[in-house]
């Protein structure tokens, strides 16, 4: 029984996907910004005004490329003053751009919550939401891609952790030694074990974001889980379908915007898998992980890698011995 009624609420949410599809496909890919209602205007605003600064953030991370050579030299000769100096003048401007990254993932987290807010109030159901609010619909969908990509970055720059590792080493031995050290003040000691914790996180963005969508859950608890969990579904379902239908993957205008349906799709799978009692790998999840996994496998060698990883690694409930054998076996590297 249990099987059917989730085969017909499936069957039903397929065809709703798929009447309503052209308008988020518009909505999501168009290259032009979806225009804001007078209703969504307020938490629109909020939001832009965070998404503004993403494409610098993801630059400046692109850009990254550590003081390496500055901390290996300074490590292997300790008693040259002139080589920690150099090290040290490296590292302080680095440790700036790591606590501003940072800092956005809190402004990224505040952004989330006034989003899922306004997508999973009890006015409308969620392909309703996703047609009549388009504007904030497109808003959640970059806020999950520019989630996926600055992972993607942070994930393949291990300079990263070292500069800040660095810094605090150095910093505690400045402190012991009771030299003033200039920057000493960029980072204080609590907010430095905040960053340490943020950066330790293999997709430290995407563990925000499943955080802050847990914590809005919790928060919320007049409102039904399912409102949230079917935002989600269906933002799943919809990238899906999107990507896997040739009239629809037809109207990509480039393989940057097939990137960016991919990264939509993984995020709310992660999200979803966080939030749902049992998880998106469950038989009674509302995601089709089997097509989802299948349309992921389905791209050109190596450019999903960072994606599937993702989903192997920071997912709650893959492991579960309840999730079905073959998606594990999907999941398993080559």
């Amino acid at each position: 029984l249990a099987r059917c009624s989730c085969f017909r609420w499936f069957k039903g949410s397929v065809f709703t996907v798929l009447r309503s599809v052209g308008i988020v496909l518009f909505t999501l890919l168009s290259p032009a910004d979806a225009q804001p209602t007078d209703a969504e205007r307020e938490v629109w605003d909020q939001v832009d005004v965070v998404l503004k600064d993403a494409k610098g953030i993801l630059d400046e991370l692109q850009a990254y490329k550590g003081a390496g050579q500055e901390i290996r030299e300074a490590i292997q000769n300790p008693s040259d003053e002139a080589l920690q100096e150099q090290a040290w003048a490296a590292v302080v401007p680095l440790v700036g751009k790591l606590k501003k990254f940072y800092e956005f993932s809190q402004r990224l987290e505040s952004a989330l919550h006034s989003l899922l807010g306004a997508l999973t109030s009890v006015t409308y159901d969620p392909t309703q939401h996703l047609e009549r609010e388009q504007a904030l619909a497109k808003q959640f969908a970059e806020i999950l891609h520019f989630t996926l990509r600055f992972d993607e970055l942070k994930m393949t720059n291990p300079a990263i952790q070292n500069d800040f590792s660095y810094y605090r080493r150095t910093l505690s031995r400045m402190r012991i030694n009771n030299v003033p050290a200039e920057g000493e003040n960029e980072v204080n000691n609590e907010l430095a074990n905040r960053i340490s914790l943020f950066y330790a996180d293999a997709t430290p963005m995407l563990k925000t974001l499943s955080d802050g969508t847990t914590k809005f859950v919790s928060e919320n608890k007049n409102l039904p889980i399912e409102n949230t969990t079917d935002c989600l579904s269906t933002m799943a379902t919809v990238c899906k379908v999107m990507l896997e239908t040739p009239e629809y993957r037809s109207r990509f205008s480039s393989e940057e915007t097939v990137s960016f349906c991919l990264r939509v799709m993984v995020g709310v799978i992660i999200l979803y898998d966080y939030v749902h009692p049992v998880g998106a790998f469950a038989k009674s999840s509302k995601i089709d992980m089997k097509g989802c996994i299948k349309v992921l496998k389905d791209q050109p060698p190596n450019s999903v890698d960072g994606l599937l990883n993702a989903l192997r690694y920071t997912t709650k409930h893959l492991n579960d011995e309840s999730t079905n054998k073959t998606i594990k076996t999907m999941l398993q590297k080559d």
